[in-house]
């Protein structure tokens, strides 16, 4: 009961004692006021996670440049230290005193409800996992300040007037600030005893190096990568030759007095490292390893699975793709073994396009072929669809030797810049035909784009939660929808078939690898060896896998996973409503939260189930 109906009886009561009369209130007008007080205090609760949300992109400039909000930071970087994030931690600390001690969450609307349940559960997570806070690697061939800078400049800095010029030019001047920063993170990491392994350092030094080549930092006649996409921005306003030269100018002076040095210092460090650097590759290595591996299991997954039941779900559903593999075989009329067919697939040119320039313009153009035949289907499973468009990229070149082999990047809210498929083009060999339009629905339609467009647009939801993300439902909606567009009729090919399958192979030798190296004490070549021999892939495909487990413990658990709970709580759903099960209903529970844990997920399609059973009806038993 209530706090405010408990009240309004204990004031009852004394009236009745005292024999003082009372105007006795109709049930409607207790229910109105219960749900006028319901909604004002949502709405206040809803203000403060508004409040809350808009303090964090005060203090993140490049949050502000990616959600393409233009402020008087455009010209600013944020602040990395470890100054910054004990001050982040006070006020985790604050905001979770403030939900649990002011608001009773039994006054709150079913939606607030659930966004106080997500914030107090991200808050205690938050200030749990303070203690493993350097129990990361801050530059690595998959992310890191060589990279993210220059791609975030070229990427996410637009230039539309002179002032934004100015911005850039700004933002190279702080780059050395932003790295030193960065360099004493990594130093603190060292102490600790966390160290990248070996073969982190050759590739991370060469994207540093990548950077500063080219004019204005040598004479060669080639211009460096930023100072390219600077010139290539400019050109466009409408400015006088003096003018561009100027800006010109500006940009090449901080790029060798700022971007430089910052560089020079890195590259330096990461040499003296890469001397003390050792072969252990597992985080079991670390101080507390193996519970720090623990609490990332259950941060990735949103699950409270062990390290050996992942092993062991990874092995089960390896078996049974390879059995499902053997099916297209006979399909295709395919005689020899199944490696025997994974070598025909790697191996067979016309699963390939050329490594050329023409070759590369041809995969992407069939990417977005593949994407907008996508489009027109969306009416099929879905009811929410996005507003935002999705465009197709190659990896730029600066990146592509160390970048994944293909990612999402979201689009801006007010759809002033597109979502991104990224593919990347390095190597045609690790980027099969077969695999295309798997990979396309993945990254573009209906996954990732469509989640995240469809989180970003939601009108009654916190920003908080349109903006925030947990791997296990975003991973597992993008391979989800690799096997949804099957069910429509895609994938008519039984070679993209195989390619989807293999894809999904690929996720679950990642649960088997995974905790391989940080449980089992797998070595990296190790984890090379088992994808090599059970899945289709280039062995540089696997090369980059491991070397991704390695450097980012737990985080490709998380697809499979994913994958698997969505589709139980479809199939469950399937079984209980029967005829009156919409697949598009389905989907618009799953996608309209926003992204949720998955026990939340599974919370909330259960509601929509007990929802749906109430309101159909019940065939009459006759005598």
């Amino acid at each position: 009961m209530t706090k405010i109906k408990i009240s309004v009886l204990l004031f009852s009561s004394v009236l009745a004692l005292t024999g003082c009369k009372q105007e006795v209130k109709a049930p409607e007008q207790d229910a109105a006021l219960q749900a006028e007080i319901i909604e004002e205090r949502s709405k206040k609760l809803n203000d403060w996670f508004e409040a809350q949300f808009q303090q964090e992109i005060d203090k993140s400039p490049m949050t502000q440049t990616y959600l393409g909000i233009k402020t008087d930071d455009y010209g600013k970087w944020d602040d990395i230290s470890s100054k910054q994030q004990a001050e982040d931690l006070e006020r985790a600390k604050e905001r979770l005193a403030y939900l649990k001690d002011s608001v009773d969450v039994s006054q709150l609307n079913d939606a607030t409800a659930l966004s106080y349940k997500l914030m107090k559960q991200d808050l205690e997570n938050e200030i749990a996992d303070f203690q493993y806070r350097f129990y990361d690697y801050p530059v690595n061939q998959m992310f890191g300040m060589q990279s993210r800078i220059p791609a975030f400049l070229i990427n996410m800095h637009k230039i539309k007037d002179k002032s934004d010029a100015e911005a850039y030019i700004s933002r190279l001047n702080g780059i050395n600030e932003m790295f030193a920063q960065a360099i004493e993170n990594i130093k603190i990491r060292e102490k600790n005893g966390i160290l990248p392994p070996k073969f982190v350092f050759a590739k991370v030094l060469d994207d540093s190096r990548n950077i500063i080549v080219g004019q204005p930092f040598d004479k060669s006649n080639q211009e460096s990568t930023l100072l390219a996409d600077f010139k290539n921005k400019i050109s466009t306003l409408k400015l006088s030759d003096e003018e561009q030269s100027e800006l010109v100018a500006k940009a090449e002076k901080e790029l060798v007095e700022s971007v430089k040095p910052a560089y020079d210092n890195l590259i330096t460090l990461l040499e003296g490292q890469q001397q003390r650097a050792t072969t252990d590759d597992g985080c079991w290595k670390f101080p507390k390893g193996a519970a720090f591996y623990d609490n990332a299991l259950q941060r990735t997954t949103t699950t409270t699975m062990t390290a050996d039941q992942i092993h062991e779900l990874g092995l089960k559903e390896v078996a049974r793709i390879h059995n499902e593999m053997r099916d297209i075989m006979k399909q295709v009329k395919y005689e020899g073994t199944l490696q025997d067919f994974f070598k025909y697939m790697k191996e067979d040119e016309k699963f390939y396009y050329a490594n050329t320039e023409e070759g590369k313009a041809a995969y992407l153009k069939q990417a977005v072929g593949l994407i907008d035949t996508m489009k027109s289907k969306l009416d099929e499973l879905f009811i929410t669809k996005p507003k935002a468009d999705i465009i197709v990229k190659a990896v730029e070149p600066f990146r592509e030797k160390s970048a994944g082999k293909a990612f999402y990047q979201s689009g801006t809210p007010d759809g002033s810049r597109p979502g991104t498929y990224y593919a990347n083009l390095y190597d045609m060999t690790a980027m099969p035909i077969y695999q295309m339009e798997a990979l396309a629905y993945h990254e573009g339609i209906p996954g990732h784009h469509m989640q995240r467009s469809i989180a970003q647009e939601l009108q009654d939801i916190p920003k908080f939660r349109k903006f925030g993300g947990y791997t296990a439902y975003t991973e597992g909606w993008g391979l989800y929808t690799e096997l949804l567009p099957k069910e429509i009729g895609m994938y008519s090919d039984p070679y993209s078939d195989f390619g989807r399958l293999a894809m999904e192979l690929w996720r679950a030798c990642r649960l088997v690898v995974d905790t391989g190296i940080h449980s089992k004490k797998w070595s990296r070549e190790e984890g090379i060896k088992y994808y090599v021999d059970n899945t289709p892939n280039a062995e540089s495909d696997a090369i980059k896998m491991v070397e991704r487990h390695i450097v980012m413990p737990s985080q490709a658990t998380a697809y499979k996973i994913g994958m698997i709970k969505i589709l139980e709580l479809r199939k469950n759903a399937r079984k209980t409503l029967g005829d009156a099960f919409d697949i598009r209903e389905f989907h618009d529970v799953v996608l309209t939260n926003g992204a949720v844990p998955l026990t939340i997920l599974e919370e909330l399609v259960g509601e929509w189930v007990a929802s749906k059973s109430t309101n159909t009806p019940k065939e009459e038993v006759g005598s």
